[in-house]
């Protein structure tokens, strides 16, 4: 046999593994792209007065533990939620997702119809958790 098929499934092979890599940051990127565009409109419904378009992009716990004492679609619009900002960093870890904004983080989870936010309206505290003005129970 000679060297130059060994060396076409070499460049086969190399370009395969780059379309790997490629195709594996494209999916990360595409999932991170898809958090951040639910942490904005979220808050972009806050600002807007769609409490129940709001509450219908929180995780059901979340949901829950905003609606205790009203219903969650005047709930979410008393709970001084900053207008939506530009999208600073979002990071994705398996099923559970960061989106830092000008003046928010955002922590999200994938449900099986997409991305539901956990926690908004997070600061971060020195050594300790984020504080947060919605989070799930």
């Amino acid at each position: 046999m000679s060297p130059v098929p060994h060396r076409r499934l070499a460049s086969l092979t190399a370009a395969a593994v780059a379309v790997a890599v490629t195709a594996g940051c494209a999916s990360a990127g595409h999932r991170a792209d898809a958090a951040s565009d639910v942490a904005v409109a979220m808050l972009t419904e806050v600002a807007d007065g769609d409490g129940a378009g709001a509450c219908a992009r929180l995780a059901p716990d979340t949901a829950e533990t905003v609606a205790e004492d009203e219903p969650c679609e005047k709930a979410i619009l008393d709970k001084s939620l900053p207008r939506p900002g530009r999208v600073i960093d979002a990071d994705v870890y398996g099923q559970w997702a960061q989106v830092r904004l000008d003046d928010d983080t955002i922590f999200l989870a994938a449900f099986p119809g997409g991305w539901r936010v956990v926690a908004a309206g997070c600061t971060p505290r020195a050594n300790r958790p984020y504080q947060c003005a919605v989070e799930g129970g």
